[in-house]
């Protein structure tokens, strides 16, 4: 958990997706900010990253390439809202004993959201930063892409964006067949990600891609490490 002296620590809440991987490439550019480690909620059950379904070796290995610390909290698959804040306090509480008391997001818009991290890290002594705050959807995932950041596409809703989505890469042609109503960085929930590549990894992620499956009502692509 050493930083150097000159620049404030922080823990990145890493979902190892492209608005997590944005907020990180702004804080490695930052006089101000040095990534202490990322944190990582996990389902134990299917030993993957919630929500975005990416198994956690390749988010070893995704930590890895990056060159920084992993902290990984674990939750069940039916986990409780009270389930979850007790394991996460569990693990900040630990970074808060060592000097560390900022948690940074990659959130971009959504005021309840940024609210309820705010009351949650002030329960535990600590606070909230948002490296990506209120920058445009359509102008962020652009210069993920021109930067020359590389992620697919591992979960969708399918309420508001077709399936066939699943297991497709970022890019243009992509962005050109979102509908008018669907955030192109996904931020309503439309679709989560990871990130294999780009300018900040020391090397690709290597994976294939497996089965695209449904499962409580979201669709899945398989990522399978290679």
């Amino acid at each position: 958990m050493s930083c150097s002296a000159s620049k404030k620590p922080v823990i990145l809440s890493w979902s190892g997706g492209k608005d997590s991987c944005l907020a990180l490439n702004e804080l490695l550019a930052s006089p101000d900010f040095q990534v202490a480690t990322l944190l990582t909620t996990i389902t134990r059950d299917y030993g993957r990253i919630s929500m975005h379904g990416v198994r956690t070796v390749l988010l070893q290995h995704q930590a890895e390439s990056l060159g920084l610390p992993l902290q990984q909290v674990s939750i069940s698959k039916s986990a409780t809202n009270a389930e979850y804040e007790s394991c996460m306090a569990e693990a900040l509480t630990a970074f808060r004993d060592h000097g560390i008391e900022t948690v940074a997001f990659g959130d971009l818009f959504l005021e309840d959201i940024r609210a309820y991290r705010d009351r949650f890290l002030a329960r535990h002594g600590m606070t909230g930063l948002y490296p990506l705050w209120q920058r445009h959807t359509g102008t962020a995932i652009r210069d993920f892409i021109a930067a020359g950041f590389k992620a697919v596409i591992t979960c969708v809703d399918p309420r508001q964006l077709d399936p066939a989505f699943a297991g497709r890469v970022i890019d243009e042609q992509l962005l050109s067949e979102l509908s008018p109503g669907c955030d192109p960085c996904g931020e309503n929930g439309e679709f989560h990600t990871f990130v294999f590549d780009g300018p900040i990894f020391e090397k690709p992620v290597r994976f294939v891609k497996g089965e695209i499956v449904c499962r409580d009502s979201f669709w899945f692509c398989d990522l399978i490490p290679a």
